[in-house]
């Protein structure tokens, strides 16, 4: 694409970089290879943009979407993750500005959410990432993750029966 600048590359980065942290994050467990997968979408991004382009901001932002998808099952997938020493205690990737007492709170409840949702099955995390934090429609996750929309519907029920089965306890007051 001709005229392609640094100026555009950081639009760009600015515009989709905290999604597609989410993303990796939610799907790696951790900052540094969540950060790994964005740079490495980024990359892969540009190569693309110098040499073909995309048809619309739709088409750009289920590409991006698809390619930190598809890095992050390779980095799972990889001898070196599977065999990597125990992880670290579960990090949040979000901050907040709040009163110190009710940002210890938020953070403990985060925290909470955080790891139920990591220990969901990958099929769910993903959909409910992306419905819930990212805000994209059931359609909208069916043309990114490829999957039929009856499908994106199913894991999106079943995840939250299984998020609201492991956080019965912490809900359950009656």
């Amino acid at each position: 694409m001709a005229g392609w600048e640094n100026a555009d590359l950081q639009l760009k980065i600015d515009e989709y970089e905290k999604m597609l942290f989410g993303i990796a994050f939610v799907r790696l467990g951790n900052r540094e290879d969540a950060e790994d997968a964005v740079q490495e979408t980024f990359y892969r991004y540009l190569k693309r943009m110098q040499q073909e382009g995309f048809r619309d901001a739709e088409h750009e932002k289920a590409w991006l979407i698809r390619v930190v998808v598809n890095l992050c099952g390779k980095y799972r997938a990889s001898a070196w993750f599977r065999h990597r020493e125990a992880q670290p205690p579960m990090e949040t990737a979000w901050e907040g500005d709040m009163a110190p007492e009710k940002q210890a709170f938020e953070a403990e409840r985060r925290e909470r959410l955080l790891a139920a949702v990591m220990a969901l099955p990958v099929k769910y995390r993903d959909v409910i990432h992306l419905f819930y934090y990212e805000g994209m429609t059931v359609r909208e996750i069916g043309r990114v993750l490829g999957r039929k929309e009856s499908t994106v519907t199913s894991q999106l029920t079943r995840g939250r029966a299984l998020l609201r089965q492991s956080l019965k306890e912490e809900y359950d007051f009656a």
